[in-house]
């Protein structure tokens, strides 16, 4: 079920009036219900994947459990590489089988041997890289005695398939969700208001930015061996704008979602694209992941405590795993690795953690010097997306080779220049909101507030407008693939 979808639009009232008839009768029913909703939610694109879900939720509630009464030590790692193997081991049969297999295949090749192969029939789980990684922090934190174990299965399940951010994050922590389900929830109407704003902010990247910029994107990287140099740079800005807004604005439908239940999510985009240097950006870039690696592999790997090898070997495994995580193709890992070159001589010479306030805070313009920083930084945060985007290393490789070409000088040419240029024109409105709204949790959170009504209604209108005007561009969100 899309969040930009007929269905969900009668699924969210129904499920919002049952949800706050119950408040005041039971909050077990409560959770019962959102568990309810979100098998519901999630079976609407294939009830087979329920089968999966449930049989994680059953291993790491078990397991849990089996934590808090065992006191051997030794038989406590046993029970946490359970779950490790058991999440990571349906993880890696569902998204890396056939990259492994075509891979294992291709060595062969490469040595002279053929041996025949047949690539596996899996269909990929919706959501399953971020429902694993939700509940291996639950099973890590339990064990590092972080955390207490629920012997509530319906607190625990609501926890692992609490809909609004089932699919596609934010990936929240056990300590932060977890606690929530056992407080009572009293309807909220400022929190309530506060999170239809960001749904509507989350709806207008999703639908107006990142779709419109979708057609094009995707219109040129598919066909961009015709495409001249100046043709390919539009079409990777168009690509870099299409996934920021799909994916931060399918974050900020899910949190606000949430508020309207009485809960609150963690954020997961920090306006990156104002970010002064890569370390920065990786700061406020799916916060949920980056945090996650952090704290469940960087840290533990050594962090940046050891000597040069160690940091350089930390970083470099960091945004490669970081990469691959991502989808099973070389170029995720290329962006990855690439992304870990840029952060090295931050890391090497302590500069990393240099940018940790939000820029020009207080000041409506950069300085000369902060513009020139963030200019370069999405520069280089524009050409490890065409990695990204790219089909293989292949396609990577001619599209940025042509780029670098004389061609780049040429003027671009597209099939619908009208339609480029109003996208573009709604990139740079786009850009200002979210240039104004930076010192909040998104753009829209204060925007307008001080405003009289009839200016701050309009405001709300002219988004609703180019929601229905934009509708007809309706691309699934990038990241149901990861």
């Amino acid at each position: 079920m899309l969040f930009n979808s007929i269905d969900f639009a009668v699924f969210l009232p129904i499920v919002f009036l049952l949800y706050w008839l119950l408040a005041n009768k039971s909050l077990k029913l409560q959770n019962a219900l959102i568990v309810l909703a979100s098998y519901l939610f999630y079976g609407w694109w294939d009830w087979r994947f329920l089968f999966l879900i449930l049989f994680s939720t059953l291993v790491d509630y078990t397991i849990g459990r089996k934590l808090k009464s065992e006191k051997n030590q030794t038989k406590r790692k046993i029970l946490l590489w359970t779950s490790i193997f058991v999440n990571l081991g349906f993880l890696g049969f569902f998204k890396y089988a056939n990259f492994f297999l075509d891979n294992f295949t291709a060595a062969f090749s490469f040595f002279g041997s053929e041996i025949a192969t047949h690539s596996l029939d899996i269909i990929l789980p919706v959501g399953i890289s971020f429902y694993t990684f939700q509940t291996l922090s639950y099973t890590i934190d339990v064990y590092k005695q972080k955390l207490e174990p629920t012997n509530d299965f319906i607190v625990f399940s609501a926890f692992v398939s609490f809909f609004p951010q089932l699919v596609a994050g934010p990936i929240e922590r056990a300590t932060n969700l977890l606690p929530q389900f056992y407080k009572k929830r009293t309807f909220e109407l400022s929190k309530a208001v506060d999170g239809m704003r960001q749904i509507l902010w989350g709806l207008f990247k999703k639908i107006v930015i990142a779709d419109s910029c979708a057609e094009l994107a995707n219109q040129i990287f598919n066909n961009s061996a015709e495409m001249n140099g100046s043709t390919l740079v539009l079409g990777a800005l168009f690509f870099t704008f299409q996934i920021y807004g799909d994916f931060s604005g399918y974050s900020d439908i899910a949190i606000g979602t949430s508020r309207l239940f009485g809960f609150n999510l963690m954020q997961n985009f920090k306006f990156p694209y104002f970010s002064r240097d890569i370390a920065e950006f990786w700061r406020r870039w799916h916060m949920s992941l980056s945090t996650w690696f952090r704290d469940y592999l960087y840290i533990p790997l050594g962090g940046s405590r050891g000597g040069t090898w160690m940091k350089v070997r930390n970083t470099f495994l960091i945004f490669i795993v970081s990469g691959f995580w991502h989808g099973a193709n070389w170029t995720f890992i290329a962006w990855g690795t690439l992304h870990a070159i840029y952060f090295l001589p931050l890391l090497l010479t302590n500069k990393n953690r240099n940018n940790l306030e939000i820029v020009a805070q207080g000041n409506y313009l950069p300085t000369a010097r902060e513009l020139l920083q963030m200019l370069s930084t999405f520069t280089l945060t524009v050409f490890a997306w065409i990695i990204f985007r790219a089909n293989d290393i292949t396609h990577a490789f001619h599209y940025i080779s042509e780029i670098f070409s004389a061609s780049i000088l040429e003027t671009p040419k597209l099939s619908d220049s009208k339609d480029a240029i109003i996208t573009m024109l709604l990139v740079f409105i786009f850009i200002f909101i979210e240039w104004l709204g930076r010192e909040s949790q998104f753009a829209l959170e204060h925007l307008g507030l001080k405003w009289k009504r009839p200016l701050r209604h309009a405001l709300y209108y002219t988004i609703i407008i180019a929601l229905f005007w934009c509708n007809g561009k309706e691309q699934q969100f990038i990241y149901f693939q990861f």
